[in-house]
């Protein structure tokens, strides 16, 4: 039965690219979309058939589906005393810190999010407590535990250490015996690993091929913190799914990328966000290779962008969290125009786009079926992006979390 009916709404078209105005959308009790027509028509059937319906009038805002952010850590631990408090947390401490960050994220717009490296295995119970209605959040998939070398990326963090093929295995079985919707592996080091560079190579071709495989096998698309295109090369030429930040990626690689389907991450914003490293109080070494890396990451996304490689929104910093103004989310979409993408495409990366690289047909859309997932602001999004700053009203799952005109931050 309907629930409630959105009316007054200009509603993003994905097909199209285009907002389409005067579009009413009917919500089911299961919080699934039921029907979208034309706004006067569809709210005068809807009324006769279902008297007592709940109408939420959009006034005239700007429609898209709830924002996916693919590349988050909801317990973040970066090296520095804000990372220090993290790791020194006990697990219902941490729990609540992950819950916090769940929830402020849904108020940010993202209402699907990609947990790709959290710890204790806790990232399973907060998913739990999300779908059970206990905790308010987005929508998780997540990768459990990242998979390094021993002394690799993400060791003292949340990645899980072993060496050889046999040892992966048995450490990649262990994320899917958990429930992990994906795995992840860190086959370069990266900014966060002081004894490391972001070139240094970290896994033996049979190491990947022994995750890859063994997730393939299970249905799980494997992703992999990347820094080199001489490393990822090689990860892709053993089926490699996805790449998380490629910060020097090559002209070549990324027409290897777009060749075989790759899709690529690339959370610009953490090789530019001095700010938010001093808030976590990082060290100097730290803040000086993130910096330091930015022109080089930033070509790599240029070069993906050129050669039609399939991209997706993913911040790393929490998607909430202050920035320039705006919220990382945001201001990753913003960069990515700035690199050259379209303001649609943009949009897409971080809805359609995304939901297909989740292997999704449940979010990503505004379609009848689809999860009532939305966010509304007064600007266009699709003419700039920038318009993502003013949003002011999120749905999740045919729920309010937020209203600014009522209040409404649940």
């Amino acid at each position: 039965m309907t629930a409630i009916v959105l009316t007054g709404g200009i509603v993003f078209d994905d097909d199209s690219g285009e907002m389409v105005p005067d579009r009413a959308i009917a919500i089911d009790e299961d919080g699934l979309i039921e029907a979208i027509g034309d706004d006067a028509p569809m709210l005068r059937e809807i009324r006769a058939s279902s008297p007592g319906v709940r109408i939420i009038d959009l006034d005239g805002r700007y429609v898209t589906p709830g924002l996916i952010n693919m590349h988050v850590h909801l317990g973040l631990a970066l090296p520095g005393t804000a990372g220090d408090l993290v790791n020194q947390s006990g697990d219902a401490d941490l729990l609540m810190i992950m819950a916090n960050s769940a929830r402020q994220s849904l108020h940010a717009g993202v209402t699907t999010a990609r947990l790709v490296g959290e710890s204790r295995y806790l990232d399973f119970a907060l998913r739990r407590g999300i779908e059970a209605g206990a905790i308010v959040g987005p929508r998780l998939f997540t990768a459990g535990h990242a998979l390094c070398c021993t002394g690799g990326h993400g060791w003292d963090a949340d990645a899980l250490e072993g060496d050889g093929a046999d040892d992966f295995r048995r450490l990649t079985r262990l994320q899917l015996r958990a429930g992990a919707d994906l795995i992840k592996m860190c086959v370069s080091g990266g900014i966060a690993g002081e004894h490391e560079t972001i070139t240094t190579p970290q896994l033996f071709d049979d190491e990947m091929a022994a995750i890859i495989q063994v997730a393939h096998d299970w249905g799980r698309k494997v992703t992999a913190h990347a820094g080199p295109s001489e490393t990822l090369e090689r990860a892709i030429r053993l089926g490699l799914d996805c790449v998380e930040h490629g910060y020097e990626l090559t002209d070549a690689v990324t027409k290897l990328m777009a060749e075989r389907g790759v899709w690529y991450v690339p959370t610009i914003t953490v090789s530019r966000c001095r700010e938010f490293f001093e808030a976590q109080g990082v060290p100097d070494w730290m803040m000086q290779r993130a910096l330091s890396a930015g022109p080089r990451h930033w070509e790599s996304l240029q070069h993906a962008i050129r050669n039609g490689v399939p991209i997706a929104m993913g911040t790393d910093m929490p998607p909430a969290a202050a920035y320039d103004g705006t919220t990382a989310t945001v201001r990753e979409m913003e960069f990515m125009v700035e690199a050259g993408m379209t303001d649609a495409a943009v949009l897409r990366s971080a809805t359609s786009s995304a939901a297909e690289l989740l292997g999704s047909d449940t979010v990503g859309r505004i379609a009848v079926g689809m999860h009532a997932d939305f966010v509304a602001m007064h600007g266009d999004p699709t003419g700039d992006i920038s318009a993502l700053r003013g949003i002011d009203w999120v749905m999740k799952s045919g729920r309010v979390h937020r209203d600014d005109r009522a209040g409404i931050a649940a």
